[in-house]
């Protein structure tokens, strides 16, 4: 009975062995297993030990059977799988309008440069920090800040087209000595378009919100006083941003 058992996995093992196939990726890269499924955005490959890998549709050149790819070939699946999961940078580039509830308006202008992951484990999924460059123009007042951020962007759904959110929470520096920094937010919504295994594109509408305080000059009985006023500014517009 044992040798009959060992005989049926034997064959099966076997079997699923000759029906793997192996992806051809445009880098040159092969990548052996089961293709598990596919359409026309992706290909999801289980590979010998049971592992699934997702790769974009476009980033597959062709497709071959057992029997077309000889097995000597096929040999650089962890060398495919570490490429993925390198540093990433993200670029984004945006032009706001800003105001102070229940005060003046005004507009801005918002550069941030975020080093992270751009692929946890089968999702393009950005997790990372670093810092920006914020304008802000209200009234008569400019105030420039270096938020200095921890973020995450996240697409709704896998796919080389989809809706995409992200959140950043951190604190602005204060590049002047008439106002002082304090808590920095972000959040985005918007959509982003998956070029190849690491670079993205993506446009978004976002919001932030950023603390500062602002000396103020208050003349009492021909007497100047100064003091710190508490501003909540808030920035939403529209920017650009790139992985790579």
């Amino acid at each position: 009975m044992k040798k009959i058992v060992f005989l049926f996995i034997l064959c099966f093992t076997s079997l699923a062995y000759v029906h793997a196939e192996t992806i051809v990726l445009r880098t040159g890269a092969r990548v052996r297993g089961t293709i598990v499924f596919q359409n026309e955005e992706v290909v999801i490959v289980r590979n010998t030990e049971g592992a699934r890998f997702q790769y974009p549709r476009a980033d597959v050149e062709f497709i071959l059977t057992a029997e077309e790819a000889p097995e000597e070939e096929v040999k650089v699946e962890e060398e495919v799988v570490q490429t993925s999961k390198k540093a990433s940078i993200l670029i984004e580039l945006g032009g706001n309008g800003s105001f102070v509830p229940q005060g003046e308006a005004g507009g801005g202008f918002a550069v941030d440069l975020l080093v992270g992951s751009h692929h946890i484990g089968d999702r393009h999924l950005f997790i990372g920090g670093g810092l920006g460059f914020h304008g802000v123009f209200v009234g008569s007042q400019v105030y420039n800040f270096l938020p200095l951020q921890v973020a995450l962007r996240m697409p709704l759904i896998e796919s080389k087209h989809a809706p995409m959110f992200g959140v950043g929470v951190g604190y602005g520096i204060a590049l002047s000595k008439n106002y002082t920094g304090g808590l920095y937010a972000g959040l985005d919504f918007g959509y982003r378009y998956q070029i190849n295994e690491k670079a993205a594109i993506g446009l978004l509408f976002f919001a932030t919100f950023q603390q500062a305080k602002v000396t103020a000059v208050e003349t009492i009985d021909g007497v100047d006083f100064t003091h710190q006023v508490g501003r909540n500014i808030v920035s939403p517009g529209l920017k650009f941003a790139f992985y790579f």
